[in-house]
């Protein structure tokens, strides 16, 4: 098995032991991310679905991100992420929501350079996000940003699990 798919594996078997379900909102990794976690066997245990936001006014329709937040920064911004994270848990009425958000390049997009990215996960008791400059080609940076939602996902839920001692 592959570290993605050891934290994939991690992630549901955490979600499953806990009877959660869990969504993504995707734009640069375009479906990547659910489908690595729909690589694992059993994954349709807790996993809901996903939705490809790639246009700014998708991300605003389908995942209510605050239109006049997207016409003042762009797309590439963590609050974005975070609005992505929970619009798709409410659209599949899951109990987690990952969202990937960035510039893969190679040209910058809303003034943000290639490799900026924003990962962010939303749950039962709020959001976080993280911001990340990656390097590499544009399936570099999306393949990475994969990897770091799974790992925002997996460490979130450990720790919930560490700190309602289960």
């Amino acid at each position: 098995m592959s570290e993605r798919s050891d934290v994939c594996a991690a992630i549901l078997a955490l979600l499953v032991r806990r009877e959660e379900t869990v969504a993504t909102a995707e734009s640069l990794t375009g479906g990547l991310l659910c489908g690595a976690l729909i690589d694992v066997p059993g994954a349709s245990n807790a996993v809901l679905g996903g939705i490809v936001a790639y246009a700014p006014e998708t991300k605003v329709a389908l995942l209510d991100v605050d239109g006049g937040l997207v016409a003042m920064r762009g797309t590439v911004d963590a609050e974005v992420a975070q609005q992505m994270a929970r619009g798709v848990r409410g659209q599949l009425d899951a109990s987690w929501g990952v969202s990937t958000t960035g510039v893969a390049g190679p040209e910058p997009v809303d003034g943000q350079s290639a490799g900026t990215v924003y990962v962010a996960v939303s749950g039962p008791d709020g959001s976080r996000v993280e911001q990340l400059f990656l390097s590499g080609e544009r399936a570099d940076v999306r393949q990475a940003a994969v990897d770091a939602g799974l790992s925002l996902l997996l460490a979130t839920l450990e720790e919930q699990s560490a700190a309602s001692g289960g």
